[in-house]
């Protein structure tokens, strides 16, 4: 009888045993991430997060990690990785200032609704609000800016914790999550064993499609005579590219994409009228106000799109798609709200939606386009005098890549430059940061960017403030061995701070003006080639060199230091006085 219950005893054991295995906490957490197919990490290590590294030098042919120059080029390299890749990006980082130095990455990513996990190490949960060294409530801090964040304490808690991280992440409105590791818990074993999240109480990321709403607003675009479709970001999350494309050429709809919209909807497509807001296209933002219907696909009526509320798009009944409940109706009331993500709603809108031209409404988005380039392109991308502009540097690298090469940009002049000039025709191959502002983010964004795609031609353009924000991260392209392509528009300004103080306060320069280094000299000594560009005939030869190199390479180019960029609708203006000079 003692023999049996010994047996029965050893059986159930087996069976709980049965696919675990005794682990750290440290080695369930590498595990749990090669079980959601992750091979690449950017972190920086420090003392309390000693274990995981230790764990990850045990699976180095498994995981590639990047080691980075500073936490916050993690995060904007583990973002880009993600936009280029398709991923969700991971990022490691120790407690206190490693944890703190993630957070504007972290804001960043929350900004522009991309994937990532972050995983901090933290302090042994004895010593949680004792003040011990290096201890900082980084669950608290980045509780605003996540979609969900959570401390670990216990080393069972780690594969759940890891399965939910990943799953809010990926799903919904995409963004970032947290995970902060106590040392004790990365230290303790336990029986591993890691099983995805089929679902989350009260989290419900995939809305059931509302069919009638889908065939009012279907009825509302038949019957328009001035329909304007709006791309946003959440056409690329979704990949709705070419849905809305088949949209826009069934019912014969201008299509303009917002900032982070760029490359859902190719620039050469003969329905697309040019880039909404502050710095976008003239025609797209004045006929804004003459629209009758605007169809908002995955986009969220930013201030920068929208300008002033109340003048806003006046005339047109508003039909908006959007996966996340909270911003329909948040900015901008809406005649129809479709609570679905961008590909299910257009999809589902197809089948309902009659051919159509609007050839006359096309013309008039024509002309706005005459006028821009007579009055502002013209100047900005063609001059034959004076210093270089921007937009010429911007018009000649689209043409000799084509429009294949993956543009990131820091925050600026030049970012509305790229944004405006570069040809982007390819998905995914504009990366900067749009809802968060974030300088800086140029530089580890192409590396995160080229290590995503490998395969593509990546170009960072920065101006020399953003630029020297982050610009150690030279350090972390050598040591990967990774070609990128750095192009520094100098103009010894905070370019578009100073173009608000032109505008807005009399020319009082305060403290904009920006004395530089030689960048190609600093780039030389991290073993990175380059030249410098002064005057105008040399920056075709400039660019073809730096394209034909096959390592990486910067171009520190001097610009026009008191150029504008224009068009513009000043701050508090409506789209429709948008002006050009």
């Amino acid at each position: 009888m003692d023999t049996i219950t010994m047996e029965q005893e050893k059986d159930t054991a087996e069976k709980k045993t049965k696919g675990k295995q005794m682990v750290s906490g440290s080695d369930a957490l590498i595990l749990s991430l090669l079980e959601e197919k992750v091979d690449t990490i950017f972190g920086y290590p420090g003392g309390q997060i000693m274990p995981i590294y230790d764990a990850l030098y045990n699976y180095q042919d498994k995981i590639r990690h990047i080691l980075v120059r500073h936490e916050q080029g993690a995060a904007h390299a583990a973002q880009a990785y993600a936009q280029t890749s398709g991923k969700t990006g991971v990022c490691f980082a120790t407690s206190g200032p490693g944890a703190t130095n993630l957070i504007t990455g972290i804001a960043n990513a929350y900004g522009d609704s991309i994937p990532v996990v972050f995983i901090t190490g933290q302090v042994p949960s004895s010593l949680l609000g004792s003040d011990a060294f290096q201890e900082t409530d980084v669950v608290g801090l980045s509780m605003p800016v996540t979609k969900w964040n959570y401390q670990v304490t216990r080393a069972s808690e780690i594969p759940q914790a890891l399965a939910k991280a990943f799953i809010v992440a990926n799903t919904g409105r995409k963004g970032p999550v947290l995970i902060d590791i106590t040392k004790n818990a990365q230290n303790e074993e336990f029986l591993f064993e890691y099983e995805r999240f089929p679902k989350i109480r009260s989290y419900n990321p995939f809305p059931q499609l509302d069919m009638e709403k889908v065939k009012e607003a279907a009825g509302l675009i038949n019957n328009s005579r001035k329909p304007m479709m709006f791309v946003g970001h959440g056409a690329l999350l979704s990949n709705a590219e070419k849905e809305v494309i088949q949209l826009s050429e069934k019912a014969g709809i201008p299509a303009a994409c917002t900032l982070l919209g760029l490359t859902a909807f190719p620039a050469d497509h003969p329905n697309y009228v040019g880039m909404l807001g502050m710095h976008g296209n003239f025609g797209p933002n004045v006929k804004t106000n003459e629209s009758d219907l605007i169809i908002a696909v995955g986009m969220r009526f930013d201030d920068r799109v929208t300008g002033d509320l109340k003048r806003y798009a006046s005339k047109a009944k508003v039909v908006h798609i959007e996966i996340d409940a909270a911003e329909l109706d948040k900015n901008v009331k809406t005649t129809v709200a479709i609570h679905s993500d961008a590909r299910s709603a257009v999809n589902a809108l197809l089948p309902y939606i009659e051919f159509n031209q609007h050839q006359e409404w096309f013309e008039e988005f024509r002309a706005c386009d005459k006028k821009e380039f007579d009055e502002v392109i013209k100047r900005e991308c063609y001059p034959s005098s004076g210093k270089i502009m921007m937009g010429e540097i911007v018009r000649k690298l689209a043409e000799k890549t084509n429009g294949q090469a993956i543009v990131t940009t820091d925050v600026g002049q030049q970012q509305m430059i790229a944004a405006r000039y570069y040809k982007h025709v390819c998905p995914n191959n504009f990366i900067t940061s749009g809802g968060l502002g974030t300088m800086g983010f140029g530089l580890p964004a192409a590396i995160g960017a080229k290590i995503g795609a490998p395969g593509k031609e990546v170009v960072m353009i920065a101006g020399d403030g953003g630029f020297q924000m982050t610009m150690q991260e030279m350090g972390t392209i050598i040591q990967a061995g990774i070609a990128i392509k750095m192009m520094v528009f100098n103009n010894n300004f905070l370019g578009m701070v100073r173009q608000w103080q032109d505008m807005f306060f009399e020319k009082r320069y305060s403290e904009t003006h920006m004395s530089t280094p030689e960048f190609v000299s600093i780039a030389n000594a991290y073993g990175i080639r380059g030249e410098k560009v002064t005057e105008r005939e040399q920056l075709d030869g400039a660019l073809s060199r730096m394209l034909d190199c096959k390592e990486s390479y910067i171009l520190e180019i001097m610009v026009e230091n008191e150029a504008n960029i224009f068009p513009m609708v000043e701050p508090g203006a409506s789209v429709a006085d948008i002006r050009l000079k």
